[in-house]
């Protein structure tokens, strides 16, 4: 009734636009008006062509004055487009003036990230997110939906009721409707979240480590989850891929295992109300021990995605958490100083093909190391009389080897700090 307009079997031939008030930023508005094509193609909708419209200033009605108004408009008309796409975000009083205008579907590029991320969302918790920010998003649009039943209103010259048409009437219905159904998500939401909750205790209980792995969309993340554990993630050339978290438990070199999260990827220009509405699943990425930040070494725009994912991350207050970087899809680079440049700027990073295995030992080892302080790998001489001990380390520790001499057990296993201390005097040389 008042959701978000099902665009992909309405449009079948859409002008994206991007308006921009600053000559100097136009390398920045082209990439972002690139970014906007990849995020419209996700969605299966056809493009007529891409435009970016210079204006002096930001004008309230359209963004842009009047003339490259009835300019954009003329262009899509020529183009036979069914729709304008705008990379800028569209106050709702702006929408309903460019479709007045233009006659056509305006959407923005919010709208756009909104409907891919309801076609992917597959958990519960994942769908009740995507429909508590497209509601949210829908809500101040609403008017334009009843602009048939406003025409309709009449009747009186006084103010108050007398003079409110069956539009408004039918609005304000709607709107207290909508309001009900936000809250009563945000409720389900809350109890989902408190599911979560639940579940990351009982992990915590174990001491087992966590990661995340995180980064821009598309960058390999959950290509590199699915060869480290074994799992079957769907793992796809396309923006969004991956909206629900995934974690898989994989073992370390050192005998040690990690609770490696998958998290959904991040854009330039996210709308804040999806990373609200996202923050429970992003929420492992700020509870995780160290994270996993994944680069497209393959494209131009490496360290500016980079940029964007502390960004979010900071947003999180995930910013100042312990990081490995890898620098994915080194088989796709063929001018070597691309590398070395990216390598000059992250230093210390892991370079990785996730598609051809490249670099999955570097990475593991590097995990061990991140969780150093945490466990050992020891090895300890224990009476057979102390069953307690022994008892003690199956329990509480990963056994590697289980070894008798004489009276004695060899017993090699990773241990936490916490539990090497109690047994330091039984620790073989």
């Amino acid at each position: 009734m008042f959701e978000v307009r099902e665009k992909p079997q309405m449009v079948e031939r859409a002008l994206l636009v991007r308006m921009s008030f600053n000559r100097r930023e136009e390398e920045e508005d082209i990439s972002l008006l690139n970014e906007l094509e990849e995020l419209v193609t996700t969605l299966g909708i056809g493009i007529a062509d891409l435009m970016l419209a210079h204006s002096r200033s930001m004008h309230k009605k359209y963004l842009c004055g009047t003339g490259k108004a009835a300019e954009v408009v003329e262009y899509a008309r020529a183009h036979e487009c069914d729709c304008i796409v705008f990379d800028n975000q569209l106050a709702p009083s702006q929408q309903r003036e460019w479709e007045e205008l233009a006659g056509i579907c305006v959407i923005d590029r919010e709208e756009v990230i909104l409907d891919i991320f309801a076609q992917r969302a597959q958990t519960k918790e994942a769908r009740l997110q995507v429909d508590l920010a497209r509601m949210q998003y829908a809500l101040p649009r609403m008017a334009r939906m009843w602009g048939h039943l406003d025409r309709e209103g009449g009747g009186g010259s006084g103010g108050g009721g007398a003079a409110r048409g069956m539009g408004e009437q039918q609005i304000e219905v709607d709107r207290r409707l909508a309001r009900k159904r936000i809250d009563r998500t945000k409720r389900e939401l809350e109890a989902v979240r408190s599911q979560r909750a639940t579940r990351r205790k009982d992990r915590e209980k174990n001491e087992t480590p966590q990661a995340a792995i995180v980064g821009y969309t598309n960058a390999g993340k959950s290509t590199l989850l699915n060869i480290l554990s074994g799992a079957d993630i769907m793992a796809k050339d396309m923006l969004f891929a991956t909206l629900d978290t995934t974690t898989r438990s994989i073992e370390l070199p050192d005998g040690q295992t990690l609770l490696l999260t998958d998290t959904v990827g991040f854009v330039r220009n996210l709308p804040h109300r999806l990373v609200e509405a996202f923050k429970a699943t992003l929420e492992e990425a700020v509870l995780a021990d160290f994270l996993i930040h994944v680069l497209d070494a393959s494209d131009p725009r490496a360290i500016e995605f980079y940029n964007t994912t502390v960004k979010v991350l900071s947003e999180l207050g995930a910013e100042d958490k312990p990081s490995i970087t890898v620098l994915n899809k080194i088989d796709k680079i063929e001018d070597q100083s691309v590398l070395a440049s990216l390598q000059d700027r992250f230093p210390n990073t892991i370079l990785l093909s996730a598609r051809v295995g490249t670099g999955i030992e570097e990475l593991q080892q590097k995990c061990s190391e991140m969780l150093g302080d945490r466990v050992r790998r020891r090895t300890y001489r224990i009476p057979q009389y102390r069953g307690d001990l022994v008892a003690l380390l199956h329990n509480e520790c990963k056994v590697i080897s289980t070894d008798y001499e004489g009276n004695d057990v060899l017993t090699t296993a990773i241990v936490p700090a916490k539990i090497a201390g109690r047994l330091e005097e039984f620790a073989a040389e």
